[in-house]
Parts: C-alpha cells; sequence; structure tokens
C-alpha cells in the first residue's frame, strides 16, 4: 500500500476554504508565503492525487517534478493507491476527497495559519482517526 499523506493548512479556528479556495488566498504576508512555499517543496518528486478543480489550479512547474493523478468519484480510493504501492502520495482538494481517503492516511501534516476570517469548508477532527480497510 502507498504511504498516504496530506499537508495542509487551516485557520485558526480550523478553516478551510471560502467560495472554492484557500481563505486567505492572495495574501501576501510571509506565513502564507512560506506555506505555499513549503507544500512544493514537500510534496516535490512525490504523487499528488486531487480532484479536478484542485489540479487544474496547479502551475506548470508543479506537473514536472510531481506525479498528477486526478481523482474523481466514481475512483475507488484502494485502485487509485494500489498503483503507488510503493511511493509516497499526497492527498489534496480538501473536505470532499479527505472524507474519502481519510481511512487511508497514515500522516497529516498541519499548518496552523494566522487566518481567523470567515469560511465555508472547516477540518474535520475526525478525518484524524478514521479507521477503514486501508491495511
Amino acid at each position: 500500500m502507498a504511504d498516504v499523506r496530506v499537508i495542509c493548512a487551516i485557520g485558526q479556528s480550523g478553516q478551510l476554504g471560502l467560495d472554492g479556495q484557500l481563505p486567505w488566498e492572495g495574501a501576501r504576508e510571509r506565513a502564507f508565503v512560506e506555506d505555499v512555499e513549503r507544500f512544493f517543496e514537500i510534496t516535490q518528486g512525490h504523487v499528488l492525487i486531487a480532484g479536478p478543480k484542485t489540479t487544474a489550479s496547479f502551475p506548470d512547474f508543479v506537473r514536472r517534478t510531481r506525479t498528477i493523478v486526478e481523482i474523481r468519484r466514481s475512483d475507488d480510493p484502494q485502485n487509485i493507491l494500489a498503483r503507488f504501492a510503493d511511493r509516497v502520495v499526497y492527498v489534496g482538494g480538501g473536505p470532499a476527497v479527505w472524507d474519502v481517503y481519510a481511512p487511508f492516511v497514515r500522516h497529516w501534516d498541519i499548518n496552523r495559519m494566522p487566518y481567523d476570517g470567515p469560511a465555508d469548508r472547516w477540518f474535520k477532527p475526525e478525518w484524524l482517526v478514521a479507521v477503514g480497510a486501508q491495511r
């Protein structure tokens, strides 16, 4: 089975998204810029799986240094992950994807951002203890 991980950023109250993007999207403060840089550094050379909206948002340089896999709701997570049995796989895309893949995640890398504003998507603590037929 693949070594499945998530790297994500959340606001002070667990905020994940607002209107289909990060609530702090475009923020220029150093903490936000460093978080994006860290994501690209850590995921380099690995597999990134995500839904169509997320994969469409990746800049070209990301595609050159990672294996990008666009997943759909109809995909069986075990089949997707089995394709990368000896690789590190990062699961992107937020709540809809993490609801399905959380039982397979071995490591959650969560960075708390200096944001405490509005959101319409939130981090679910139950993802951290999701149990399934992953191993």
